[in-house]
C-alpha cells in the first residue's frame, strides 16, 4: 500500500493533476415539487441475499461496510468543499470492480440522512449496475439519453433519498450518445427535477473505448478504481493522466486488496 501511494504521489508531482476548472452551475431551483417527484418513483425491489453475494456490503450498516462508508464520507467532504455534484466512477481496465464500488457508494449515501443521490449507469455497452442489483428491464439507457424515453420511466427509488437510473441491453452508439448535446440536456433536466446533492455515474473502463473522453468534461470529478495485484502502476498513471486532462481526480481506490495494514485499514475489533 505504501509503495502504491508513493508511486501515485510521484506521478502527480510530474504533472498538474488539478484538471480543468469546472463550469459553475447556477443556484438550485425552487424545491417545490421535488419531494413529489421523488415520491412518484417506484421502489426498487432488492434481495438481501443477492446483494451480499454480489458484495454490496453497504446495503445494511455493518463492520463489512466500514471501508466503503469511509470512502463515502471522504467523497462527500470533497464534494462539499469543491462544489462537486457529478462524480464519475471509472477504472483503468475491466474487472477492477468499479460498478461494485459505485453500488456500495450509492447505498452508503442512501443511509446518510439529508443527502439525496441519483446513480446512473452510463456504461452503455454492458449495463452492469442493473445486473448486480438483480434488476431486469428492456429500456436501454441510450433511449433515455437520446430523449426518446423520460428518465422517470427507468428510474427507481430506494428509500427516501436514493434513486437509480438503470439501462438494459447493449448500445452500439455509446460514444456518440455520451458526447451528444442531448445527453447534456438530459443530465441538466434530471438535476433540475430531482435536485440531488450528488450524482454517481458508472462509466466504462478508460481503456475499453473512447466513450469517456467526450463525456468526462461534463462531470465535476472522477474516482479511479484499480484492482490490487492486477492493475499496474503504468495503467494507474495513464488512467489518472487521462482523467486529469478532462476533469478533477477525486482519488484512486485500490479494490480487491487481500492484505490491509493498520495504516490504511480500520479497527475490526472496535465493533
Amino acid at each position: 500500500m505504501e509503495r502504491l501511494q508513493a508511486a501515485i504521489e510521484r506521478a502527480r508531482e510530474q504533472r498538474d493533476t488539478r484538471g480543468p476548472a469546472r463550469p459553475q452551475r447556477g443556484p438550485a431551483p425552487d424545491k417545490t415539487g421535488v419531494d413529489e417527484a421523488w415520491a412518484a418513483l417506484p421502489e426498487i425491489k432488492l434481495q438481501r441475499r443477492l446483494m451480499l453475494r454480489n458484495r454490496i456490503m453497504t446495503f445494511r450498516s455493518s463492520k463489512e461496510s466500514t471501508p466503503y462508508d469511509i470512502l463515502r464520507t471522504r467523497l462527500v467532504q470533497q464534494a462539499q468543499t469543491n462544489g462537486w455534484r457529478r462524480i464519475a466512477i471509472t477504472s483503468p481496465h475491466s474487472a477492477c470492480g468499479k460498478t461494485t464500488t459505485c453500488a456500495n457508494l450509492a447505498f452508503g449515501l442512501g443511509r446518510q440522512t439529508g443527502t439525496r443521490a441519483v446513480v446512473l449507469d452510463f456504461d452503455l455497452r454492458r449495463s452492469g449496475l442493473g445486473r448486480i442489483l438483480g434488476q431486469k428491464g428492456e429500456i436501454p439507457m441510450e433511449d433515455v439519453l437520446s430523449g426518446r424515453v423520460p428518465f422517470k420511466d427507468v428510474a427507481m427509488r430506494h428509500g427516501p433519498n436514493l434513486a437509480f437510473g438503470l439501462g438494459f441491453g447493449t448500445s452500439h452508439r455509446s460514444a456518440e450518445t455520451l458526447q451528444s448535446e442531448q445527453t447534456r440536456r438530459v443530465l441538466e433536466e434530471i438535476e433540475a427535477e430531482y435536485q440531488p446533492d450528488l450524482m454517481l455515474i458508472d462509466l466504462p473502463p478508460m481503456s475499453a473505448s473512447d466513450d469517456n473522453f467526450g463525456f468526462l468534461n461534463r462531470i465535476d470529478a472522477a474516482i479511479i478504481v484499480a484492482e490490487a495485484e492486477q492493475t499496474t502502476m503504468t495503467q494507474i498513471d495513464v488512467a489518472e493522466r487521462q482523467v486529469a486532462e478532462l476533469t478533477n481526480v477525486a482519488g484512486v481506490v485500490l479494490n480487491k486488496c487481500r492484505y490491509v495494514n493498520g495504516a490504511y485499514g480500520y479497527e475490526d475489533g472496535y465493533y
